[in-house]
């Protein structure tokens, strides 16, 4: 077969691939769940197999306690955020209202700066702000309500475990006839990329989803123990959400201090204390956890994930959001692998 033939039938292979993911995308939810389940769970059912466990029984008894883990986790803490989601939505006009009240004088002290005429009505500003507000919270209430029951009920605790269960069973068979798929000639090339990019999910998926749950239970102590209102929701979103370096820190700092400002103002104390946390916790992240647990194998840059959310939420919703970060990754082993070649060939070296 000669090589345009051949790179016919990969490009046309890999266009039937994502027409598939696009025309299923509504049913991709459970298994592309259940997949990252059994791909984070693997390292350790492969340990417990070791110990003489059969591989079926180590995969039932992983999923059965990962489950019923994150139900029990879920059944404690599900109560409380949904409480403090809503609490925060009709919060949110009145921190609006406070805010405007409060720069009103610096606003019209910059007006008489500017000799700019200083508006003596500023209620439909105001009034704005507040429906503004006031929608923005019934949105998320709404959300809240609908999202979270549905994909609970339908979808965690139905088909999803039994993905898990049955891919973590079969996961070695599977990688083994996968690769006697792969063709002869280019076998071992294509057996190096893939273990690159194992090793980047790896230290990715795994190593930063260890330290996200780390750093939301941090916070989320950390800020109910000062008695930060809705510190529990705000500490687990930063924790969930530091995949994004400083993105998770910093989203949290702005978050709970401007709520530390309504609460505890003028106590500078308890401000800073909210504040320290969130630096506290981005010390423990790039001294401790990432060393530790990610290390430099990942080679993701930030802006390169966070294209890769913004293009998989757009194309595929939530289930790109959640396959958005393994694309990056094969993305970036394939694009290195691909310029070493290219800085090999005539192309690049000329003549």
């Amino acid at each position: 077969m000669s090589g345009e033939r051949r790179m016919f039938f990969w490009v046309g292979l890999l266009v039937f691939f994502v027409a598939a993911l696009w025309l299923l995308k509504s049913i991709l939810l459970p298994f592309v769940l259940g997949m990252a389940i059994a791909y984070f769970l693997d390292p350790l059912a492969d340990r417990v197999t070791r110990l003489g466990l059969p591989r079926a029984a180590a995969a039932g008894l992983i999923i059965v306690s990962f489950f019923a883990i994150a139900i029990v986790l879920l059944l404690l803490l599900l109560p409380t955020i949904v409480e403090q989601v809503s609490a925060l939505a009709k919060a949110i006009p009145v921190y609006f209202a406070s805010a405007i009240e409060a720069l009103r004088p610096y606003g019209r002290r910059i007006l008489r700066q500017m000799n700019a005429a200083t508006p003596t009505d500023l209620s439909q500003p105001l009034a704005f702000a507040q429906s503004a507000a006031g929608f923005a919270g019934q949105i998320l209430n709404t959300a809240l309500e609908r999202g979270v029951a549905f994909l609970n009920s339908l979808v965690l605790l139905a088909l999803t475990p039994l993905v898990a269960f049955y891919l973590l069973r079969d996961w070695d068979h599977m990688v083994e006839v996968v690769d006697g798929w792969l063709p002869l000639d280019n076998a071992e090339v294509i057996r190096e990329q893939l273990r690159d990019i194992d090793a980047v999910l790896a230290g990715f998926a795994r190593g930063q989803a260890t330290v996200c749950l780390f750093l939301g239970a941090f916070y989320a102590i950390a800020l109910s123990l000062v008695g930060l209102n809705f510190g529990l929701t705000i500490g687990l979103t930063a924790g969930l959400v530091s995949f994004i370096p400083y993105f998770g820190s910093f989203f949290g700092f702005v978050a709970s201090v401007g709520v530390a400002l309504f609460q505890f103002w003028p106590d500078w104390v308890a401000i800073t204390v909210v504040g320290g946390i969130f630096f506290a916790g981005q010390l423990l992240n790039d001294y401790v956890l990432v060393p530790r647990l990610v290390g430099d194998r990942v080679g993701l840059h930030p802006l390169w994930v966070m294209f890769g959310l913004f293009a998989g939420g757009v194309l595929f919703g939530f289930v790109g959001l959640l396959i958005a970060v393994p694309v990056c990754a094969i993305a970036g082993v394939l694009t290195r692998f691909a310029v070493s070649r290219y800085k090999e060939s005539p192309l690049y070296l000329g003549e």
